[in-house]
């Protein structure tokens, strides 16, 4: 149960906002109608996020990785499901996002894609744990600015799940409309 109101004072901005979320993600976003309570946060937070989908120098499945590690860490039901779903659409493998939670159990993860898990929680920690070593493992491979923009997106998904984790959003069921993938149809069909 949210701790804030999801109906704040319809402005102009937020029915333009919540319109635009309606269309691109099917459903008005619980984030967006929190900080509609605050035209400047929300407006803010807004370009915020549309400059950080502009950085392209870490590959798209380790910088999902590393937000839903951190958002997991925090313990942020409402990053989980959407990340879940927005990852999923764009194709990545669903078990790999499934098994973010448990990923040091899991068997679907390259030791990049650990390393990257790893970061993502010793930054997230409270204080931070990041250690040299870790990070010159992953200096090695990414280089400098895929290592920066790791970094940024770490702390990107800090503030948003520590936000929506204190204002108490959670899941708006977007997990639940992961389209399943033809093979998977058809083979659910024929065992039925």
């Amino acid at each position: 149960m949210a701790r804030i109101s999801l109906a704040p004072r319809r402005t102009l901005f937020l029915r333009f906002t919540e319109w635009y979320t309606r269309r691109r993600y099917g459903k008005a976003l619980d984030p967006v109608r929190a900080l509609g309570h605050n035209r400047r946060v929300l407006f803010t937070d807004l370009r915020l996020e549309m400059s950080v989908a502009r950085w392209k120098a870490l590959d798209t499945d380790l910088k999902a990785l590393a937000t839903m590690a951190s958002a997991a860490s925090i313990g942020c039901s409402w990053c989980m499901d959407f990340g879940h779903w927005e990852n999923r659409t764009r194709g990545m493998d669903a078990r790999k996002l499934q098994d973010v939670p448990v990923w040091r159990d899991s068997d679907v993860y390259s030791p990049l894609e650990r390393d990257v898990m790893e970061y993502a929680e010793a930054m997230t920690a409270n204080p931070p744990e990041v250690t040299d070593e870790l990070t010159g493992r992953l200096l090695a491979v990414l280089g400098e600015e895929a290592f920066v923009e790791l970094t940024a997106m770490v702390a990107v998904e800090n503030l948003r799940s520590r936000i929506n984790a204190a204002l108490g959003l959670t899941s708006q069921g977007f997990k639940d409309h992961c389209e399943i993938p033809a093979a998977a149809r058809s083979a659910a069909g024929t065992t039925a």
